[in-house]
């Protein structure tokens, strides 16, 4: 097989939740890139659209589809319309997560102490139960049934690795990620199938809506002390692009990684190698 063929998505089908967002929507764009037709589902279905309506300009296969993590019936729902369009699901993207300014410490004004505890935990259901878990029970069971077997792939983040201050909901959240998707590419390969796969994405930093208020000051947008510390910790010197991470998804989704489950790869820019010395 020659190496272009490895990463071909020709003929697949691949989910992605939360695709209308900026990290989802280009993770899509690059499946679909590859030769994949893609259901972008989102709780903004109109964001999805948009998602779609510019894969299908470039010359791919999208459609939108509503999802909320939140609820197991929508995901049921949701599952069902992307079979009855494309008939089976070969790749699963877990892209649903985020976290909350209300579960954020902002001392001296806000510790720890200070954290209100349904804020942290819609933080936990956000990324891990909602966000991963739930789906993968409900795609994956159409999944594991595949002759040909598919792909899962969750988003994890740095903070995984090692927690971040400030996000100690988030920082739980990422790292039981991290730990679930071991779980699951064990379960599955040995009770289902062993060409069903389950690995993760640790992006480093991305410049989102999400953490903007973090990184970089609202009225001067110069970055904060936060910021200017995570740019002198990443060896690359610059925060990640959302196209990053367009390459390690293809590779996770295709026969290329055909061996490989039970792992998290980190596109860091260096940051989970930098001890700061």
């Amino acid at each position: 097989m020659q190496a272009g063929e490895l990463f071909d998505l020709s003929g697949k089908t691949a989910v992605v939740t939360g695709g209308g967002g900026v990290l989802g929507g280009e993770i899509a764009a690059g499946l679909a890139g590859a030769g994949a037709q893609v259901a972008i589902a989102d709780l903004l279905v109109e964001n999805a659209g948009e998602k779609a309506a510019a894969i299908d300009k470039a010359g791919g296969t999208a459609k939108a589809y509503k999802l909320d993590v939140f609820d197991k019936a929508s995901i049921q729902v949701c599952c069902d319309a992307i079979c009855g369009d494309f008939g089976q699901i070969d790749i699963l993207i877990n892209a649903v997560g985020g976290n909350m300014k209300a579960a954020t410490t902002a001392p001296p004004e806000t510790t720890f102490f200070d954290l209100p505890g349904d804020a942290i935990q819609k933080v936990v259901e956000l990324n891990l139960v909602g966000g991963t878990i739930v789906p993968s029970q409900v795609f994956g069971a159409r999944m594991k049934d595949n002759p040909e077997g598919g792909s899962i792939i969750n988003i994890s983040s740095m903070c995984a690795f090692s927690p971040l201050t400030r996000v100690p909901g988030y920082s739980a959240a990422k790292a039981a990620v991290s730990n679930f998707t071991q779980w699951l590419a064990v379960t599955l390969a040995q009770e289902f199938s062993s060409k069903l796969r389950v690995n993760a994405i640790a992006p480093g930093f991305f410049l989102t809506e999400q953490n903007r208020f973090l990184l970089t000051d609202e009225k001067t947008g110069e970055l904060t002390a936060r910021g200017q510390t995570i740019i002198a910790h990443t060896p690359m010197g610059e925060f990640g692009k959302p196209e990053d991470l367009t390459g390690v998804a293809v590779w996770l989704a295709s026969d290329a990684s055909r061996f490989v489950t039970g792992i998290v790869v980190p596109i860091d820019g260096g940051f989970s190698a930098f001890s700061g010395v």
